[in-house]
């Protein structure tokens, strides 16, 4: 692993660190700016760093190989964002908020359309690189992996690339949809239905 992926596997860890000394200053110092200091800690922080990252690193979709001497993008991309699958109420807070989560990830640069319906537990791997419609439903449960890695001759291999789904899409509770799927305008996806990666459900 390359210095820079060394230095963004702790990222989460800072995050934890950042948001712990904040909660701390609420304890001791109760006030606007020590609750505003918890909030950007756990979710200003790590999205101006994934943006700052993006401007410099960003994440390329295809076929890489983890273990080379060039760096990542996509390892420090995961690193800013696991601390929301680490603790994924942080996001399940944002779906209570109508509006807030498609928000929250056009900040992330993902491409969202008008009145998506979240459930409150869900989990988006790579938040930049998925596209939603209008009007589509998300069930309970429902995975969106943009990536996919797989051991390779002693070495892992990463696919990435983009989740596109489509206006009036309802997705059935538990499915998980892999890097480069397509579900087309006004499909059901049917409960726990796992969608491999580049294919196209219609």
């Amino acid at each position: 692993m390359t210095f820079l992926g060394t230095i963004l596997s702790c990222f989460p860890a800072l995050v934890i660190l950042i948001a712990i000394a904040s909660f701390l200053g609420i304890c001791f110092f109760p006030g606007i700016f020590s609750i505003s200091a918890l909030f950007l800690s756990l979710y200003g922080f790590p999205l101006l760093a994934y943006r700052l990252h993006e401007r410099f690193y960003p994440v390329k979709e295809g076929i890489s190989y983890l273990g080379s001497k060039e760096y990542s993008p996509w390892w420090g991309s995961h690193q800013i964002q696991v601390i929301y699958i680490a603790f994924p109420a942080l996001e399940t807070l944002l779906r209570l908020i109508p509006g807030a989560f498609s928000l929250w990830l056009r900040l992330w640069g993902a491409k969202i359309g008008k009145s998506v319906y979240w459930t409150p537990q869900l989990e988006i791997a790579d938040r930049g690189l998925i596209e939603i419609g209008d009007r589509a439903v998300f069930g309970h449960g429902v995975g969106i992996y943009s990536h996919i890695i797989k051991p390779r001759k002693q070495d892992l291999m990463l696919y990435v690339k983009k989740v596109k789904i489509g206006s009036n899409v309802f997705l059935g509770a538990w499915n998980h949809i892999g890097p480069g799927v397509v579900v087309e305008e006004g499909t059901y996806v049917p409960v726990a239905t796992h969608i491999y990666p580049n294919k196209k459900f219609k």
